[in-house]
């Protein structure tokens, strides 16, 4: 068997129901990549397409060696489709990038001449935004700005499926929901270095958006998702503990105070008793959020240990890595 070069670059693009933009894509990665005279490979991901996404992939795969297909069995939506992508990734340096035409592969080498200053992540920055100002525009300004506060990642673009990566980086991560928005936020656990660079954001052109307002409800809860993952996922029982020691005190004190009261100062517990009901559910709820860390801490421990599940199903690949070098 002859020995596999390592590519530098890869590019993973996940397609679904693409079929009017694939070519173009290509094209376009193609005359950027040749340019930068460096070894890489695409990484086609199809997600679950019902239109001619998968044919076209393959005859793009039979001309060109560069060209790799890992092909979904279902739809299992972007983060997954992403997860495969990386999963079978090779280059030293992981690009990510939607298959919609919105992003353009020029801007490739901004990304890899910041990487050579030394960055672990490069993300591409929206500065100048076309799309969508109810279903888009204002969404992701609240969401970013929301995600900067809470993760102390000082870029302003976390949304945006265009961005490089340190191999050894986003192998490292795992994906899951609707969270490769926040790749840079989650690997900030990891102490790299992130950075980003202004992109252009282009209009669709062909095709139909597969985003709405139900994007909103989901990108909220992944908000909180992240900050917990980022802060507590390896000590949850100081965030539940934590709020379990609040209830429990004010209860505690609550009922301190109704008891010296009753002692010392004649105080009626019959007129009281509203308050001491209180006191004790406080009490009983402070206790519940402890024991719910402590199983977290339990699950938390388990999930570092044995958390091997992939969030995709992989119906067919097709790779040139075992019939020649990449060049």
């Amino acid at each position: 068997m002859k020995n596999i070069q390592e590519p530098e670059i890869s590019i993973v693009v996940p397609f679904y129901n693409e079929e009017e933009n694939i070519e173009e894509l290509y094209k376009r990665l193609t005359e950027t990549l040749k340019k930068l005279k460096k070894s890489y490979e695409l990484i086609f991901v199809d997600d679950g397409s019902s239109d001619k996404t998968y044919q076209i992939l393959c005859e793009l795969h039979k001309k060109d060696k560069h060209v790799n297909i890992v092909k979904l069995k279902k739809n299992f939506g972007q983060t997954a489709a992403l997860a495969a992508g990386f999963d079978h990734a090779e280059g030293k340096i992981i690009i990510s990038m939607d298959g919609d035409l919105q992003h353009d592969p020029a801007d490739i080498p901004k990304l890899l001449d910041k990487m050579e200053e030394g960055y672990d992540i490069v993300s591409g920055w929206r500065k100048k935004r076309v799309d969508n100002l109810i279903f888009r525009r204002i969404p992701s300004l609240v969401a970013n700005r929301i995600m900067r506060f809470l993760s102390g990642v000082k870029i302003h673009d976390f949304g945006t499926t265009f961005k490089a990566y340190k191999k050894e980086v986003i192998k490292n991560i795992h994906l899951y929901g609707e969270l490769h928005r926040f790749i840079p936020a989650l690997a900030s656990r990891m102490g790299v270095r992130i950075t980003e660079v202004p992109i252009k954001n282009i209009v669709r052109q062909r095709g139909k958006s597969k985003y709405g307002l139900s994007r909103v409800r989901r990108v909220l809860f992944d908000l909180l998702t992240v900050k917990f993952i980022i802060s507590f996922i390896d000590r949850p029982l100081q965030f539940f503990g934590l709020i379990g020691l609040g209830f429990g005190s004010v209860g505690f004190i609550i009922a301190l105070i109704l008891t010296i009261g009753f002692y010392f100062f004649n105080l009626s517990i019959r007129e009281n008793l509203g308050n001491l009901l209180f006191s004790i559910f406080l009490m009983i709820l402070g206790i519940q959020f402890i024991m719910t860390g402590l199983l977290a801490e339990i699950i938390s421990r388990v999930y570092f240990a044995t958390h091997k599940t992939k969030i995709y199903f992989v119906e067919e690949t097709k790779f040139h890595r075992n019939k020649e070098k990449f060049s």
